[in-house]
């Protein structure tokens, strides 16, 4: 079954109720056929203490859209999705606006896939580079 934009992206957000992506207030913007993008608002509930944002809020972020992307590209609802790497290169800081978490594939194989995730600010600049890599397991 294909679905639009439109029902991946409501999809994606629904499954943010009562979760970690939830309280970071992660929100999925769009969906290509080999990437899918989030934001999350920089606050002071995601900063370190001197102001600017945390590494970790932003590995989540990454894990976050990584996770979800693996899941819509390979199409199965009876496949769960589970983070079995990541590591982050955290290169300019962010005090308030925006981030996006872009990810995209580097590899969709049937069980492992890998993930680049570009993680900007408002104004297109790079604050981290995330590689990410994910298993798909059959549902329990």
């Amino acid at each position: 079954m294909t679905y639009s934009k439109e029902e991946i992206l409501s999809r994606c957000n629904a499954i943010c109720k009562n979760t970690l992506m939830e309280t970071l207030e992660i929100e999925f913007v769009d969906v290509s056929e080999d990437s899918l993008t989030a934001r999350m608002p920089v606050t002071s509930k995601v900063h370190q203490p001197d102001g600017v944002l945390h590494g970790g809020a932003t590995v989540a972020l990454a894990e976050s859209v990584g996770s979800a992307a693996a899941f819509v590209v390979l199409k199965d609802s009876d496949a769960m999705v589970r983070g079995i790497e990541i590591a982050a290169n955290h290169v300019k800081g962010v005090r308030s606006g925006y981030v996006y978490a872009k990810a995209t594939v580097l590899h969709k194989g049937r069980t492992t896939q890998l993930w680049q995730i570009r993680v900007t600010n408002e104004a297109d600049e790079l604050v981290s580079m995330i590689k990410f890599t994910t298993i798909s397991l059959p549902k329990a």
